[in-house]
């Protein structure tokens, strides 16, 4: 599949304008933006990356196939600009696992020795029973990540690989890289690593760093006696230059300037929030506006969704990541809650519903997107009620993929009640907005832990690529009961990477002054508070589900 660009270039007429080049390695594909210092997306680019999934729950991706699209999206967004006003470059990635041997050449992550897959996705579940054992140890690194790791962070991903790749993998490994950092590496040579990552996914601490009890516990103590060296041992702040820029080979490969400046990468998620959460919202009526950026919640809403919110002093909040320490915002804690499917469910709910091909058809023969199609299919099936109100009999509970936040349990499954013999698209229009209720009953459920356990927030942040769905949007206004800012630019999370490479190039003071001038607001969407009961209603609904399933699952496990 070829690549996309888009180009939107300045007046030549204009005073000369410096650019910063944010990389976003989704888990699909990877993008890149040309940004100018202002915080406008002046060129745009994509290209897909493959995912094999060799068995249920295996998820790999080649590291090379990664670099490869990064070169080829930059090369593109680049093209025909004056490198001498391209300053600085960010990299932000899924945290996924990427090893290499000691001479930085892929290793296997498979039973097959098929070296070129040498990634574990972030949404590979594959260390289940190794994140069970990892819990059961009840160390005091896990205070860090809401009492509970996940199986989406690296120890366990790390441990299966000792224990069932110990030969082929494990005792080869020279390092194990978060793809962000592997990302930074290649571009610099330098191997050091992002507190982002190492902070959020490994559990380094940012006052004490790594806890060799913690390791030894689990049975990684082989990382402890080099020192680290393989998981990292010099570590950068996010924004931070990398080394002396880039290499002559990466600098090649990129299309860019030798020595153009390298930041200290992100977290995607991450990015997506720097992006947003700082925009200054003055004339926009917002309860944000005149309060501390702790009132925020940065949503960074794709395959899956991921719920940012800062603090200035320590939260810990039962089932949500975190507190980390300058994790994503120097000074300030981070907590972090997510969904693990929620771009991913709405896709497999419509995609899997037995009306598809209808809706394929008709949305091409009015040129439309699936989605478009369905959001105008249901204002024309609601009649006088809220759109929202057609779903008072049809309920989903939505963690087809377990359950992250706040509930932290992986094993919980996808429910839908009220379901009919019906086939149609009406049904299918019905059971696609009611997953997207669903999602937004899980992201109120997330904000009333955090604010349970200390946070204040009052304003929605929202980016990626379900904001652009307006009835997501409006859902997520309307059952949380607060404002939803979007972004000008749709590509937030590129603009968080560019802010990165914008802050390594020293153009700006801190990540704080260039978020200020590089992140702007679009649109607000506020929450139609008539609806309020029925959304109420809804939650309670919502709340129930997992009482049943926790239920029927107790009644089973006696059998």
């Amino acid at each position: 599949m070829a690549s996309k660009v888009l180009v939107k270039m300045h007046s030549k007429k204009q005073a000369p304008v410096n650019y910063y080049v944010g990389i976003d390695v989704g888990s699909a594909s990877v993008r890149a933006a040309l940004v100018d210092e202002f915080g406008t997306v002046v060129a745009h680019a994509d290209q897909p990356i493959q995912i094999w999934e060799p068995q249920t729950d295996h998820y790999e991706q080649s590291s090379a196939d990664i670099w490869a699209a990064c070169c080829s999206v930059t090369k593109k967004v680049v093209c025909g600009v004056d490198a001498r006003r391209i300053r600085g470059l960010g990299f932000d990635a899924t945290c996924s696992l990427v090893v290499v041997d000691k001479q930085f050449q892929p290793l296997a992550v498979n039973c097959e020795g098929q070296n070129h897959r040498n990634v574990i996705m972030w949404m590979d579940h594959r260390a289940v029973s190794q994140v069970d054992r990892i819990n059961q140890t009840q160390h005091r690194v896990l205070s860090y990540v809401g009492g509970t790791m996940s199986v989406e962070m690296q120890p366990p991903k790390l441990l299966w690989i000792k224990e069932n790749l110990q030969e082929s993998c494990w005792e080869k490994a020279g390092y194990f890289f978060d793809l962000p950092d592997f990302l930074s590496w290649k571009a610099t040579g330098v191997t050091a690593r992002s507190l982002c990552t190492l902070v959020c996914k490994w559990t380094y601490t940012s006052d004490g760093g790594w806890d060799d009890s913690f390791w030894q516990m689990i049975g990684l103590e082989d990382l402890v006696k080099d020192k680290y060296e393989k998981i990292g041992n010099h570590v950068l702040s996010p924004g931070e230059s990398v080394g002396k820029g880039l290499t002559p080979e990466a600098a090649r490969d990129l299309g860019l300037p030798e020595g153009t400046a390298v930041a200290a990468s992100l977290i995607d998620a991450h990015a997506g929030g720097l992006g947003v959460i700082g925009a200054d919202v003055k004339g926009h009526n917002l309860p944000c506006e005149n309060e501390p950026i702790t009132s925020r919640v940065a949503m960074i809403c794709g395959t899956s969704s991921c719920h940012m919110g800062v603090s200035e002093t320590p939260i810990f909040v039962p089932g949500v990541w975190g507190p980390y320490f300058s994790a994503m915002l120097p000074g300030f804690w981070l907590n972090e809650g997510g969904q693990s499917a929620t771009g991913k469910l709405i896709e497999h709910v419509v995609q899997g519903h037995v009306a598809f091909p209808e809706l394929q058809a008709k949305a091409k023969a009015s040129s439309q997107s699936i989605y478009t199609y369905l959001n105008s299919h249901l204002d024309l099936i609601k009649k006088s009620l809220p759109v929202g109100f057609l779903t008072v009999d049809l309920h989903v509970w939505p963690d087809f993929h377990g359950n992250r936040s706040p509930l932290t349990d992986l094993t919980l499954k996808g429910m839908v009640v009220g379901l009919t013999l019906s086939r149609g698209l009406d049904e299918l229009a019905l059971i696609y907005l009611a997953t997207i209720q669903a999602i937004a009953l899980g992201t109120r459920h997330i904000l009333e832990t955090m604010q349970a356990a200390g946070h204040r927030i009052n304003t929605l942040f929202l980016c990626g690529g379900l904001s652009k769905n307006p009835l997501f949007v409006q859902m997520h206004a309307d059952i949380t009961g607060k404002p939803v800012v979007l972004s000008k630019e749709v590509e937030s999370v590129l603009v968080g990477a560019a802010i990165l490479g914008a802050c390594a190039s020293g153009d700006f003071a801190s990540i704080q002054e260039a978020m200020a001038k590089m992140g702007k607001i679009g649109r607000v969407v506020q929450p139609n508070h008539g609806d309020k009961r029925f959304y109420d209603k809804k939650y309670e609904v919502f709340l129930k589900l997992v009482e049943h399933q926790r239920e029927y699952r107790s009644i089973m496990k006696s059998f």
